[in-house]
């Protein structure tokens, strides 16, 4: 079992440019598999998740090229050149490749069947399931389809009008992918607004669609055609999100983030350290393949405790567990809820936070839906579980450089699966 071991640091400083966003390099590489022409991508997140989504769409015919280790050239093969894939579509430990292709697999004419690791083939999938069914595709799995393995056999879909649950950009990407080749036009109407990357791909690449209700009805037409176009991805500002913490939470520090994405369905992040009395500026905004740029510069502060809840819950679904972290240096009590989502993540993130840190100290009390978070004592190094869970690993690790005495924090090599460079990255600005 992999071993991260942290030593406390008197602060972090320094300039850096965080890997590629991870839900932008999914989509690079499904959008430009099925557009027509060759796509160059650069600042391709090298990572576990993001080769899973690659690999597939080699399996089924596509000619995908990587002249470095974050560039890809891809031909695209137009939206119905993918061939049935010769052996099971190994999805690995992402849930973004999972669901959005099963979407799109549900679109295609031949049959296919999917697994993944341990950890996702316990991942719920029936809420992308439901409406594919519903556009007619035939799936097959586990628990009449809501795990891992599942079998697809596409084609034939008709277009729907999809109410979401819950909040997921996934489901909402999988429909739209799936309306991408449904009879009709296709609308998903979503409760409270989700990361966008989907749509804004989708018009990069030539296709229209229709917004209604300030935007919360998305409507796409069949048989749109996608040209070819080259994506440079922008950093991640789920990435930039640990190095955010760990700079307000240090005394004394100061970071440049340079190129991070600046999606306003992504920037909860900034907004909610914010709040809680971080210094944070933003600057040199600009477009980069259609997604909005800039850098982010932090400074230590003092924080406080506040409230995480309602609408701000899906803008910060996956920098919760290290907001938990700041919450456990904040003065006073944080309270997070309506997060109910963070119980079907790699891990139950919920828990494990919760064990984590009391383990270094913090008095935490546990929700279904979140939890409450007393801060504003010292952290004391301890031995950390990530549970398998990147986000975890990486948040304890944030933790350990504001706690007495070592942190290790067990089972890291899940990092890999969205950030392969992160203990390098924080050494480099560790003083």
């Amino acid at each position: 079992m992999n071993r991260m071991h942290i030593m406390p640091v008197k602060r972090i400083d320094g300039e850096i440019r965080v890997q590629g966003d991870k839900s932008i390099s999914h989509r690079a590489v499904i959008f430009g598999s099925i557009a027509n022409g060759a796509v160059t991508v650069t600042n391709f997140l090298h990572s576990d998740d993001c080769i899973a989504t690659m690999m597939v769409f080699k399996a089924m015919g596509v000619s995908i090229e990587e002249p470095r280790r974050d560039t890809l050239e891809i031909h695209g093969k137009g939206l119905n050149g993918l061939t049935e894939p010769p052996d099971i579509l190994e999805m690995g430990n992402s849930g973004t490749s999972a669901r959005l292709l099963c979407g799109l697999l549900s679109g295609q004419p031949f049959f296919s069947v999917m697994t993944g690791d341990s950890s996702l083939r316990r991942r719920p999938m029936k809420r992308v399931v439901e409406p594919l069914r519903l556009m007619g595709a035939n799936i097959w799995g586990r628990s009449d389809g809501d795990h891992l393995p599942l079998a697809v056999k596409g084609g034939g879909l008709k277009g729907i009008s999809y109410r979401l649950p819950v909040a997921s950009a996934q489901v909402k990407s999988a429909v739209l992918l799936a309306g991408l080749y449904a009879e009709g036009k296709t609308s998903v109407e979503e409760a409270a607004p989700t990361r966008d990357h989907t749509e804004r791909m989708l018009r990069y690449f030539g296709a229209s669609l229709e917004l209604e209700k300030d935007g919360k009805v998305i409507t796409i037409k069949g048989g749109e055609r996608l040209y070819a176009r080259d994506i440079e991805v922008p950093g991640d500002i789920s990435t930039a999100a640990f190095f955010m913490v760990g700079a307000s939470i240090l005394d004394g520090s100061e970071i440049m983030i340079k190129d991070a994405g600046l999606n306003p369905a992504r920037t909860g992040i900034i907004d909610v350290l914010k709040e809680m009395g971080a210094s944070i500026d933003v600057s040199n905004i600009r477009d980069r393949s259609g997604e909005p740029v800039g850098d982010i510069y932090v400074r230590s502060s003092c924080l406080k405790g506040i409230e995480i809840s309602g609408e701000i819950i899906p803008r910060v679904v996956d920098e919760l567990p290290v907001l938990c972290v700041a919450a456990a240096v904040a003065d006073g009590e944080t309270l997070i809820k309506d997060a109910a989502e963070l119980r079907v993540k790699e891990s139950d993130r919920i828990a494990v936070m919760a064990e984590c840190l009391s383990a270094m100290g913090v008095k935490v009390e546990v929700f279904d839906d979140g939890m409450r978070i007393t801060g504003g004592k010292r952290l004391k190094g301890a031995i950390c579980n990530s549970h398998g869970d990147h986000r975890i690993a990486m948040s304890m690790a944030i933790a350990g450089l504001v706690a007495d005495g070592e942190t290790i924090i067990e089972d890291t090599e899940c990092i890999k699966t969205s950030f392969p460079g992160f203990e390098e990255t924080l050494r480099s600005i560790c003083k």
